[in-house]
């Protein structure tokens, strides 16, 4: 079927809304119409190494339109938030860790489905890569997986709330909950106010956690990081290692790292506790290394990367969604809405920090 998408063309450029084709159905295989659509800081680092052109967008939510042969679990009518990908059959996924599948980079980051083959083209039959995360929902249409569609039961449920559970929500409660499973009465610290960062002061807060500190370089953001949680802020200029040790007398029992730089992943862990717990979220300089202390972890401290929250989706989702219902997770005050045809401008707002958490809405 023809649809419009955001097409990534060149490294550097604004996306450019172009008419697409877009393949039907395979087996397993859902089309989607897409209702909203969060943008995601993946959406701008994978612009350096996704092939080209390409579809990106991997917080989508939407109706279902029609099935391919074997769906079971979903039909057409339901609404759904669009995830990862995951396989299903590797170790970890038999485990039921689909955030650690085996072939993760393959599914989500190759621009092909789980077949090995592009799903998009243009009206001149020029292949186009999609498949991101399993989806490409940086469109009005979408082709994903049954495993990374997951069904919300309220029909009347807002496709802009929910579309951002699909990752850095999700990414950032399930770091607090899910890795490092806090404790109520813990102290815990959070380095970027973020949507991930502040999913996690969130959820944090609802962990009953008696400390929550936020460190960012932004006021504004740690205005908003009081409001929905966090007992202390501190400036990230000001070396906050030190000011977190005063507060928590020896240092946090966890800490979750969401800016990305050196300094930050460093204090991180330098500010825990002996046997403190830190999740690691983003690495600077992903492809270069950097110098690591090795004595950051001779004091039994522990550190984890995180991905995806080490979430069940099918589980986890839904219970995002329940939160906010009850009042408990206010992720509408991270939202910003742009019209789908705006979204150079949201990318722009979400760069320089305009916005928490841009949604494009298709419809």
């Amino acid at each position: 079927m023809q649809i419009k998408a955001a097409v990534f063309e060149q490294r550097e450029q604004p996306f450019a809304l172009r008419d697409l084709e877009l393949a039907d159905p395979g087996p397993g295989e859902l089309l989607v119409e897409i209702l909203a659509c969060g943008i995601c800081h993946t959406d701008i680092g994978m612009q350096a190494f996704h092939p080209l052109p390409s579809v990106l967008g991997h917080e989508g939510c939407g109706r279902v339109l029609s099935c391919g042969p074997n769906v079971q679990k979903l039909k057409p009518g339901d609404l759904v938030v669009l995830t990862f990908g995951s396989c299903g059959d590797c170790g970890n996924c038999t485990r039921d860790l689909p955030s650690h599948c085996d072939h993760m980079m393959t599914l989500n980051f190759s621009g092909k489905n789980p077949q090995g083959a592009l799903t998009l083209a243009t009206q001149d039959g020029e292949g186009v890569h999609g498949s991101f995360f399993c989806q490409s929902s940086f469109a009005t249409h979408a082709l994903v997986t049954e495993r990374n569609a997951i069904r919300i039961d309220d029909p009347a449920a807002p496709p802009d709330l929910l579309a951002p559970l699909g990752c850095g929500v999700q990414t950032g409660a399930g770091a607090v909950i899910n890795t490092l499973n806090v404790e109520p009465g813990s102290s815990f610290v959070c380095f970027g106010s973020g949507a991930v960062g502040l999913s996690g002061i969130m959820a944090a807060k609802l962990r009953g956690c008696e400390t929550i500190i936020a460190v960012d370089i932004n006021p504004d953001r740690l205005t908003l990081a009081e409001e929905l949680g966090a007992t202390h802020c501190l400036k990230g200029q000001d070396n906050p290692t030190e000011q977190i040790l005063e507060i928590t007398g020896s240092g946090a029992d966890y800490a979750l790292e969401t800016a990305g730089t050196v300094d930050t992943f460093h204090a991180s862990i330098s500010c825990t506790r002996m046997g403190g717990h830190t999740g690691i979220v983003t690495i600077p300089n992903w492809m270069e290394g950097f110098h690591f202390k090795g004595a950051d972890l001779a004091l039994g401290r522990t550190v984890t990367g995180v991905l995806e929250g080490s979430s069940r989706p099918e589980q986890f989702i839904p219970q995002l969604y329940d939160w906010y219902r009850e009042g408990q997770l206010p992720l509408d005050r991270l939202v910003t809405r742009y019209p789908f045809e705006d979204i150079n401008q949201a990318l722009h707002d979400l760069e320089n920090g305009t916005s928490v958490k841009p949604v494009l809405l298709m419809q």
